[in-house]
């Protein structure tokens, strides 16, 4: 069922089986999964995650490769609706454990919000990260590229950067490193700061040893058109080539909402699991980017499989189990 605030006081009183916070891939391959089990879910979705900004999803089985994450997003969506599980767009500011129940405190609206509160026996953490890009006074110019040309991973679009001139963009010494793997797939590389760091003799011995032009000077605007890069102007008025290009700036981790949670493991902002995707406390489940592991739609995917699949197994195993009533005197008689 599609929630609002104009229906959820059917829901207030319901106690689910799991609430999923976070309505991207991992979250709804969870929902879905659940709600196959026969289980009450929410998925309580933000919008505008990481997810949707992929405009081709290249490197996943079975589709397309031109399909958008967006595309996914919504048949998933509806996927899980129409199978029972509920759905509502709101931000979970806090999650209190209750014992035997956790409490979730959701905000509805930017504008007149109001707080609702949910209840379930398993919460599933799906709500990811977002990438940093680089801080520019028309945004609108950096949304032009990225997810298109300008990239924020290169597990998923390496192969697209292959023999390409690329820049690196690193917001800390530390993440010009990554210039060191992506010459994997092409050497043509230039390192951008945006003036946000300062870089230490011995890096820049390390990208001169490799060719790799350093520019420290803010970026003015990205070239191009048609979502499709062709370089990058600085404000010192340089003008770099460039057909593509991986930001590496960091993330942001939407997981505030587990910081007042007692027992949990952490290791840094990501969540300890088991192989089940079941973290330190037993109620409690991460998947994709907020756990430890690769950052891949495919694992994220496959992490909503595996912790319905156990919170399912849980409460199977504690449930009475479902007999056919009408055949067990006849039974009974014939032995």
């Amino acid at each position: 069922m599609k929630l609002s605030s104009k229906n959820i006081e059917t829901r207030l009183d319901t106690v689910y089986d799991a609430i999923v916070v976070g309505g991207g891939m991992g979250g709804l391959s969870a929902a879905i999964y659940l709600a196959r089990y026969g289980l009450k879910c929410l998925i309580v979705e933000k919008g505008k995650g990481r997810s949707l900004w992929m405009q081709d999803l290249r490197n996943y089985v079975g589709l397309d490769p031109e399909t958008p994450g967006r595309d996914i997003l919504n048949h998933s969506t509806k996927q899980a609706i129409e199978w029972g599980a509920d759905h509502l767009r709101g931000y979970v500011e806090e999650v209190t454990d209750e014992g035997e129940t956790f409490a979730v405190r959701v905000k509805l609206g930017k504008k007149d919000s109001t707080y609702p509160i949910f209840r379930s026996k398993y919460l599933i953490a799906a709500s990811g990260v977002i990438d940093k890009l680089p801080p520019l006074d028309n945004m609108q110019n950096v949304y032009d590229y990225a997810g298109y040309t300008l990239h924020v991973c290169m597990i998923c679009d390496g192969f697209d950067m292959w023999d390409q001139k690329a820049v690196v963009i690193a917001g800390t010494e530390g993440q010009i490193g990554a210039a060191f793997v992506l010459n994997w797939f092409t050497p043509y590389i230039s390192v951008l700061t945006h003036g946000l760091c300062e870089v230490g003799d011995e890096m820049k011995q390390k990208l001169a040893d490799h060719g790799y032009p350093l520019y420290e000077a803010p970026i003015a605007k990205f070239h191009g058109e048609n979502h499709k890069m062709s370089g990058i102007e600085l404000t010192d008025g340089t003008l770099i080539e460039a057909t593509t290009g991986l930001i590496n700036m960091g993330s942001i981790y939407h997981n505030h909402y587990l910081k007042n949670i007692e027992g949990l493991e952490w290791n840094g902002e990501n969540l300890v699991t088991n192989d089940m995707a079941q973290t330190s406390h037993d109620r409690i489940f991460a998947l994709g980017d907020l756990k430890q592991g690769l950052n891949q739609v495919s694992i994220a995917v496959a992490d909503g499989t595996l912790a319905a699949t156990q919170i399912w197994r849980n409460i199977r195993r504690a449930s009475e189990p479902r007999k056919w009533d009408e055949n067990i005197a006849q039974v009974t008689t014939s032995v």
